[in-house]
């Protein structure tokens, strides 16, 4: 079987269709690749683009988008609830078929490469890639987001790994690395206290000792006035999305509030839903890889 990867970059515009079909152009006349989702967020202010293929077809892909959002989005004008520090603020790789992490680690080291030489964006490596122990996580290299970036990246550990201790004046910088397919895991609540989502968040975050490979925010979706549990689930086999929603549920109990419903923003692996089902459904002795259909699909 033939390389494959995916690559899903989130770029910091959610609203100005024109702008996001630009950058999706990028991806739709690279060849070697398809795309397969796009989701984008008015509150957010944010699009997550996701496309899959061969290594070099991803990695010139990958360039491409930097480049279009470096040239078509500005932060010194956006707003939105999303924590973000670049045009295009994150470009994860995540190896797929016949593609070790190591390869995928390389690859993203090419691409940060080409996104600073050819976007002129400099480049923070993060995840399986980061050169640093405390540049993994992703948070702590966007603490401070665009507007504390320039004067972030003058702190001696904070130096990018790809250009120089300066930010690009209305792209920011960018972080480039390889990881675990991630879940994008959004809960919704029936008010628009963002406190109590806040609170929540908090609660089942890993870095407020929460559940291992959960992060999460509190955000307010004006557009329909709730305020959200944002969460990224960054290993759904050591913590489920079931597990979550039960205490996101029993928290939110606390403040007399509910769960509207939950949304998965991208692509998500079939067995983190799949893990779910069979909780939610208490079906005794699954066998997950003889069971489902789509498995023995060749």
């Amino acid at each position: 079987m033939a390389k494959m990867v995916e690559c899903v970059p989130n770029i910091s515009e959610g609203r100005d269709q024109t702008v996001i079909e630009a950058v999706l152009d990028q991806v739709r006349h690279t060849p070697g690749v398809t795309l397969i989702d796009c989701s984008s967020d008015a509150s957010h202010n944010r699009t997550v683009i996701t496309f899959m293929g061969s290594p070099e077809g991803v990695e010139e892909a990958a360039v491409a988008v930097a480049r279009q959002a470096v040239r078509l989005i500005d932060l010194t004008h956006h707003t939105g609830e999303h924590p973000r520090m670049g045009a295009v603020d994150v470009i994860p790789f995540i190896p797929i078929r016949e593609t070790s992490m190591e390869e995928a680690v390389e690859l993203s080291k090419r691409v940060g490469r080409r996104v600073w030489e050819e976007a002129g964006l400099p480049v923070f490596l993060y995840e399986a890639s980061a050169s640093a122990p405390h540049r993994q996580n992703l948070a702590s290299i966007r603490k401070g987001q665009f507007e504390g970036m320039a004067a972030k990246v003058q702190e001696e550990k904070w130096a990018p790994d790809f250009g120089p201790r300066s930010i690009h004046p209305t792209a920011g910088v960018v972080a480039v690395g390889a990881r675990m397919p991630l879940v994008a895991f959004n809960i919704n609540l029936d008010t628009s206290d963002i406190e109590i989502a806040s609170r929540i968040a908090k609660v089942i975050r890993r870095s407020s000792g929460g559940f291992d490979c959960v992060k999460a925010l509190g955000v307010m979706l004006e557009s329909r006035n709730i305020a959200q549990v944002s969460i990224n689930m960054t290993d759904y086999t050591k913590t489920p999305l079931y597990r979550v929603l039960e205490l996101v549920k029993a928290e939110a109990a606390r403040w007399g509030v509910r769960v509207a419903g939950t949304e998965i923003v991208g692509l998500t692996p079939m067995k983190a839903l799949i893990d779910s089902a069979e909780y939610y459904m208490q079906i005794e002795d699954f066998d997950f890889t003889r069971q489902v259909l789509e498995n023995h699909l060749g």
